[in-house]
């Protein structure tokens, strides 16, 4: 029998554009990394000791240099079945609303900005398709229970960049 796992997290980061209409980044991964090439959210390992929503927040700022204006768990999973190992990963979600355009690391060369429709198809994974959806649909009926919210302040990691230091770009670079 299979065995369930939590050790990554998916962070799905976005902005609002008029009418409260949000715009998922999508950053494209490098040539010399996993999944080179895929289009893919915000995401990474849980670290040893360290909770989920804390390696969210970490990941966000160190494949970003950004600090979300806004950051709240997302009321579902990312599921798969990992058949290297025989374990089906639940991978907690999280949303960040940003203030500006991200400064990518090494992982990553490329982002775009897109709306939720084309976010989710440029992701390869369903599951975090439909995240974005659902996403894009809690933030469009401004359904984000009060619960949801994660309150950051004071939370450090790395060289983060406060969000507000920098405006957002309005051109959307590599298509």
């Amino acid at each position: 029998m299979p065995d369930a796992s939590v050790r990554v997290v998916d962070v799905y980061p976005y902005r609002l554009r008029a009418g409260h209409t949000p715009e998922f980044l999508l950053a494209r991964r490098s040539a010399d990394q996993v999944y080179a090439g895929q289009w893919r959210m915000i995401g990474g390992k849980i670290d040893d000791g360290e909770t989920a929503w804390k390696a969210a927040l970490r990941e966000l700022r160190e494949e970003t240099g950004c600090t979300p204006r806004r950051f709240w768990t997302v009321p579902s999973v990312n599921t798969f079945y990992e058949w290297q190992r025989d374990t089906v990963a639940l991978v907690p979600a999280f949303a960040a609303e940003l203030g500006a355009d991200p400064v990518l690391d090494g992982e990553h060369d490329a982002f775009a900005w897109l709306p939720a429709e084309q976010a989710a198809a440029r992701l390869m994974w369903p599951e975090q398709a439909r995240l974005v959806r659902l996403v894009a649909d809690l933030i469009r009926t401004d359904a984000i229970a009060p619960e949801l919210e994660i309150h950051t302040r004071g939370e450090r990691a790395g060289k983060a960049v406060q969000a507000s230091d920098r405006e957002p770009s309005t051109v959307n670079p590599q298509p």
